[in-house]
């Protein structure tokens, strides 16, 4: 007999009997809390965590361990625990283990890369979102929660001043919010109904989509996934300025309409990833109207300096664009992880993405269903720690956090400029490039092999810096030359994290100069 026979009903107890009823009627599970466990636990990690903040600026910002030694303090060989442990000491240990074998990009000197520290309200703005839990895939699953991305969604195009009457989805970050402005292209663009008929369609030729060779690699990960081929992607050139060049977009974009291709797709770039660099955008959309092609730009960095007065005028021309890609995550200062696509167009994310089965029972016609305008069904409270930050600190207070950050890269050029061992080699929104050279080799830098070993030398002060915890940058290779690249998207930094910088180069760059440098190129012995 199995159990749901064995079950009966008990009048007199008023409750299931039989086999496991007992347990099912009084049910007790690992995962609850009650209310006054919960408090406790949580009041101790909100202490954990207000501890953090307050001591990032004196914290290491990596301790620079291996791989091994952080499987070693996780003991990540351990099976899977057949008995659990209780909430408090777990959460604890959790704590420990994160806060202490971290790298944090809310340092006041992490420069490298992208990646904003997280505001404080944002981070309780996720707790809120998880205690609530509401699904964002569709407006009945989250009513009040919907209604607050969509409001988030229209200042952020608010902010950075593109035009109202559009439509915009938050997402997992810019890969994806890169990718539904190309696929919106791929299907308002392509010429046949590529969604329903694919690329093998009778009347389908091949599309072509146009993007600097400093683009992201999400245009990579969309021309494959969308079934076009990575080469499907032609990559213009750039000026000295890493600017894509318009006449080289014209004849490429020629050429190809003249050999029976269809461009369907050109991206510009609202702040390159390796220089801040921001294309002719308002000269790109004019080529795009002469040919009718789509217009995106990717500005998942450089997007939200278009609110700052500092910023260069092309990246306003952004407001020019079908589709944009913006990052809360990287200059609203949001935790992780937080993406926008805005497109002029209210239909083009529902041409691209919108299905409707039959099992799916949502009939308000008014409400925005954000499973229809994009990727995802299931989607998480994003939009609320976006939501609560845009409140908290207002359009001016945005512009000016923003406008502080490109002012601290721009001081910080004009250090590599007076400074006898930096050599600055570019400054653009809140990215600065620079190497160090040693003094006795600064009149030789077009020499091979002195170019050769600036290379390695700045090699190792990145990787030296990365293990120190003191300060942390990434890298670019401009012109053949392996530079430093320090990027300020952190409302914590400061002039004189700049100013230490400077220092900590320095001071790594003469070190790793007494242990590299080749015999040959050392000075000669006087005397």
């Amino acid at each position: 007999m199995d159990e749901r026979t064995a079950r009966t009903a008990d009048p007199a107890a008023g409750r299931e009997v039989g086999r496991g009823g007992e347990r099912l009627s009084r049910r007790e599970t690992p995962l609850d809390l009650t209310p006054e466990e919960f408090v406790e636990i949580g009041h101790r990690l909100v202490d954990d965590v207000a501890e953090l903040l307050a001591g990032l600026r004196t914290r290491p910002l990596t301790r620079g361990e291996t791989p091994a030694e952080i499987r070693a303090l996780l003991d990540a060989d351990a099976p899977l625990p057949e008995e659990g442990m209780e909430a408090g000491p777990l959460l604890q240990h959790a704590t420990e283990l994160l806060v202490e074998h971290s790298l944090y990009n809310a340092h006041p000197r992490f420069f490298g890369y992208i990646t904003a520290g997280p505001a404080p309200i944002g981070i309780l703005g996720d707790l809120l979102a998880s205690a609530v839990n509401p699904n964002l895939g569709a407006w009945t699953l989250s009513p009040m929660a919907s209604e607050m991305e969509q409001q988030a969604v229209r200042w952020i195009a608010e902010l950075v001043g593109f035009p109202s009457g559009g439509d915009g989805v938050l997402t997992s970050g810019g890969n994806v919010a890169n990718m539904l402005g190309f696929f919106a292209g791929r299907v308002t663009r392509s010429g046949w109904d590529v969604r329903e008929r694919g690329m093998r369609a009778p009347d389908a030729t091949s599309l072509r989509a146009y993007a600097s060779r400093g683009t992201h690699t999400w245009i990579q990960k969309a021309a494959d996934l969308s079934g076009l081929g990575v080469d499907s992607i032609r990559w213009i050139e750039t000026d000295a300025t890493e600017r894509m060049r318009v006449d080289a977009l014209r004849d490429a974009i020629e050429e190809d309409e003249t050999a029976g291709h269809r461009p369907f797709l050109v991206v510009g770039t609202g702040g390159s990833v390796s220089t801040g660099a921001v294309d002719p955008l308002a000269e790109l959309r004019g080529v795009c109207d002469e040919h009718d092609l789509w217009f995106h730009v990717d500005g998942a960095y450089g997007a939200f300096a278009a609110a700052a007065p500092n910023a260069p005028d092309d990246l306003r021309d952004l407001a020019l664009a079908d589709s944009v890609a913006l990052d809360p995550h990287k200059w609203l200062y949001a935790p992780l992880e937080a993406g926008c696509t805005l497109v002029r167009d209210p239909s083009a994310l529902l041409a691209a993405f919108s299905y409707r089965p039959d099992y799916y029972h949502f009939d308000q016609e008014e409400a925005k269903n954000f499973f229809e305008r994009g990727v995802q069904n299931s989607r998480g409270f994003r939009a609320l720690k976006v939501w609560l930050q845009l409140r908290q600190a207002g359009r001016a207070g945005y512009a000016r956090m923003i406008a502080d950050d490109i002012e601290l890269a721009r001081r910080f050029h004009e250090l590599a400029d007076k400074h006898p061992l930096l050599e600055p080699i570019g400054h653009a929104l809140s990215i600065t490039t620079y190497r160090f050279v040693p003094a006795d080799l600064v009149g030789r830098t077009s020499e091979p092999e002195v170019g050769a070993y600036l290379d390695e030398l700045n090699r190792e002060i990145q990787s030296r810096m990365e293990r120190g915890g003191d300060a942390f940058v990434s890298n670019a290779v401009l012109a053949g030359r392996y530079v430093l690249r320090m990027c300020i998207v952190n409302f914590r930094t400061t002039l004189e994290d700049v100013e230490r910088l400077a220092e900590i180069t320095v001071a790594l760059g003469e070190e790793a100069d007494t242990m590299l440098r080749p015999a040959e190129l050392r000075p000669a012995a006087v005397g």
